[in-house]
């Protein structure tokens, strides 16, 4: 799993909010994601503005995504 957060997300402060939540939540539901895919999770402008739990979400539809 890697994460990239660009400056256009925010400051350092910022960027470093959303790559903690997006590890937190990877963490959390690894487990629920099926093996043999390689992820890379590109945050967007609007996760500057977005909270933990929306950013958990995400992660969730993702998962039921690559599960098919």
């Amino acid at each position: 799993m890697g994460i990239t957060v660009s400056a256009k997300v925010g400051g350092a402060v910022t960027r470093n909010r959303v790559k903690r939540w997006l590890r937190e939540g990877w963490r959390i539901h690894r487990a629920l994601f099926p093996t043999g895919y390689d992820v890379v999770l590109v945050a967007k402008r609007s996760a500057a503005e977005s909270r933990h739990a929306e950013l958990v979400q995400q992660l969730q539809q993702l998962r039921q995504r690559l599960a098919g």
